[in-house]
């Protein structure tokens, strides 16, 4: 995998040059490092431009955390691109406010009933429609079956918090790296606070912390979250150095057979193999998918799943060509081929039957039958609460900060926002 490391400077540069011939032009900035599905996004950039004369599409891409460090400033300069990649959430929300995105309802409204109504639906501020879904997903834990059986530990035997932690002291104690993470960009680590606070608390957990109520963030599922996290990095389950790992090199860890599980989004699938040091990674066939486990006493259930629904957001003064180009995008002909290279799971309606991934159907299958759909902490509360969050797991897991402090801080967070 080849990343683009774009200096601001650059990046202006590039997304505002035009092509001599494009009456308009629509830029596309986005963070896939996935270069097949991106290819086949070009695709559908040509043919959507020779359907549309005088149009031009650029998509370009943007590495996660450069992209979530000069989005803003991109987006109050001359240079903003039509089309951005969004999480949804209350970043979304907060780009809303500030006046940077369109309202799209009107040009959308005849199509977008072919999409799921849960995802059109988070990419909607004040009933208004502002972008487009795309995908959909799930974190879990994936893991190397071989390094699992090596351990002697049956992953469909991990239904609580207690059978995982016991899980991890078998794994260590076999001479294998229980779990991969990528501490060192900190929200890969904050899925682990994620879920136990939703095995915790239950599915309305956050919304209740953020009404206030049972003590908001400082109410007892975002303390005890930090001490069961606490509880795990106690026992040392991850890679030497996880605190100064980026997620690529973790991931690139999993696809060499380095560690035995890492919780991740679904796009592991993909990254784990182009991250890995020859090229390949590990084999579909030696993946598996564990959900996270219950907690006990907790509220919440294992059919209460964590992960994003992903999509486009159309910004001010885009020209009108934008949400055309983003119907077009969304043709069932397009997201079948989608989900049959299993790159991502779409959201449009019927599309899932096209998915040939063993490992991606059971990922949908599990979403089709999911009881709550919770977006990723770090984006549903906002930039500066998610922040918050992103930190304070990297903290609590390192035994930097106390569960209790940590939680605080959230508050403190949501607060002043």
């Amino acid at each position: 995998m080849i990343f683009r490391k774009l200096a601001l400077a650059s990046l202006g540069a590039a997304l505002g040059a035009t092509v001599a011939f494009a009456d308009t032009t629509i830029r596309v900035l986005h963070v896939n490092d996935n270069t097949a599905a991106v290819d086949l996004w070009n695709k559908i950039a040509r043919d959507f431009e020779a359907q549309n004369k005088g149009v031009k599409v650029d998509i370009q891409y943007l590495e996660n955390e450069a992209f979530k460090a000069k989005l803003p400033t991109l987006l109050q300069s001359e240079e903003r691109p039509s089309i951005i990649y969004s999480w949804g959430g209350g970043v979304m929300r907060a780009q809303a406010k500030a006046g940077f995105l369109d309202d799209i309802t009107a040009e959308a409204a005849p199509w977008a009933n072919t999409l799921s109504a849960t995802a059109a639906k988070a990419f909607q501020v004040d009933g208004k429609t502002v972008g487009i879904p795309f995908e959909t997903g799930e974190v879990g834990f994936f893991y190397n079956k071989k390094l699992m059986d090596k351990a002697g530990v049956k992953a469909e035997d991990i239904k609580s918090w207690d059978d995982f932690l016991a899980a991890v002291k078998k794994i260590k104690a076999a001479g294998i790296t229980p779990l991969v993470v990528g501490a060192g960009e900190k929200w890969p680590i904050h899925f682990y606070y994620s879920y136990l606070v939703m095995r915790i608390g239950g599915a309305s957990a956050l919304a209740d912390a953020a009404a206030g109520k049972n003590g908001g963030f400082k109410g007892a599922p975002f303390v005890e979250a930090g001490v069961r996290l606490r509880e795990l990095a106690a026992l040392e389950p991850f890679q030497a150095g996880y605190i100064g790992t980026t997620h690529t090199q973790a991931e690139g860890m999993f696809g060499d057979g380095k560690g035995a599980m890492e919780l991740m989004g679904e796009w592991l699938l993909d990254s784990q193999a182009s991250n890995a040091a020859d090229g390949k990674g590990q084999p579909i066939d030696n993946i598996g998918l564990l959900s996270f486990p219950l907690v006990p006493g907790g509220k919440g259930v294992a059919t209460d799943i964590l992960g994003g629904i992903n999509g486009w957001l159309v910004t001010k003064n885009a020209p009108k060509e934008a949400t055309a180009f983003l119907k077009f995008f969304s043709q069932d002909k397009y997201q079948r081929q989608v989900a049959a290279k299993g790159y991502y799971i779409p959201v449009v309606s019927g599309t899932e039957t096209a998915i040939q991934n063993p490992v991606v159907k059971q990922i949908a299958n599990q979403l089709a039958a999911s009881t709550y759909h919770q977006n990723f902490f770090d984006q549903d509360l906002g930039p500066s609460v998610g922040r918050v969050v992103n930190d304070i797991s990297a903290a609590v897991a390192a035994g930097e900060m106390k569960p209790e402090a940590a939680a605080a801080a959230i508050q403190d967070a949501w607060d002043q926002q």
